[in-house]
């Protein structure tokens, strides 16, 4: 692999894209000219590690990131542009963009195309993440050289942590409804006008009770997590946001 590229442009290249049924060549200049641009990019689309944890944290963090002055959060990987599409579409990624580096120009232009021949993959990306402005790259972090597939530093926490020092990351939280539940609609919409996005699971379409039992002894509904804390139900809820300034209990 090549050394730390800071301070250098990125590679001159032609991504070949699709857009509905035609392709659309895009080149570097297009993507990075006179734009703040965060590049995560990995070994490859639908693998474990790359699907259960880089794309869905980037994903997640695209509001922060751009609180932050950042234009686009770009996905690379080689693999065409047909995969990419339906990888993001499977991730429901739509925060992200999925750039395909088909034929790895681009990322053996950054000195990081390596072979993974042992795993049937041929030559694919280091597991890397950089912060682009206007074409020039600004700060890298290189997963370390070691066996298996390192996913240490290339995180999007690491990325907003270099951006934002002193800054904090957005709550985790979710939410356990079922239908034509009145608290349950009551708990979402202080989440909402508190900012706090959250995943809702509802009863019998995402989960069985056996499921909230297994969490939690409380069978109530709705059942709130946040950071990995059982709040409780929605007056639970609202008393947790008012003693953090972000609404004012009853």
């Amino acid at each position: 692999m090549s050394d730390n590229l800071e301070g250098k442009r990125i590679p001159d290249v032609t991504f070949r894209t699709r857009e509905g049924h035609e392709w659309v060549d895009v080149t570097s200049r297009e993507v990075f000219g006179g734009k703040d641009v965060i590049v995560f990019s990995l070994p490859g689309a639908f693998t474990p590690t790359c699907s259960s944890s880089h794309v869905p944290r980037y994903n997640q963090l695209v509001p922060q990131f751009r609180e932050h002055g950042i234009d686009d959060v770009i996905c690379v990987s080689v693999n065409d542009a047909f995969v990419m599409s339906e990888w993001q579409r499977a991730q429901k990624a739509d925060r992200v963009t999925f750039l395909p580096d088909g034929n790895g120009e681009f990322t053996d232009g950054m000195g990081l195309l390596v072979g993974k021949e042992d795993l049937g993959f041929g030559r694919r990306s280091w597991r890397y993440s950089m912060l682009v402005r206007d074409g020039v790259i600004e700060k890298m972090f290189i997963e370390p050289e070691e066996p298996g597939d390192p996913f240490h530093v290339s995180d999007a926490d690491t990325m907003l942590k270099y951006l934002d020092p002193n800054g904090t990351l957005p709550y985790d939280a979710t939410v356990f409804s079922r239908d034509g539940c009145s608290f349950c609609a009551r708990a979402k919409g202080m989440l909402a006008d508190a900012g706090i996005e959250f995943e809702e699971l509802v009863l019998n379409r995402d989960y069985t009770d056996r499921t909230l039992r297994a969490v939690t002894t409380n069978t109530t509904f709705p059942q709130v997590f946040i950071n990995g804390k059982l709040i409780g139900g929605s007056d639970d809820l609202e008393r947790w946001l008012a003693d953090r300034g972000s609404v004012r209990a009853a």
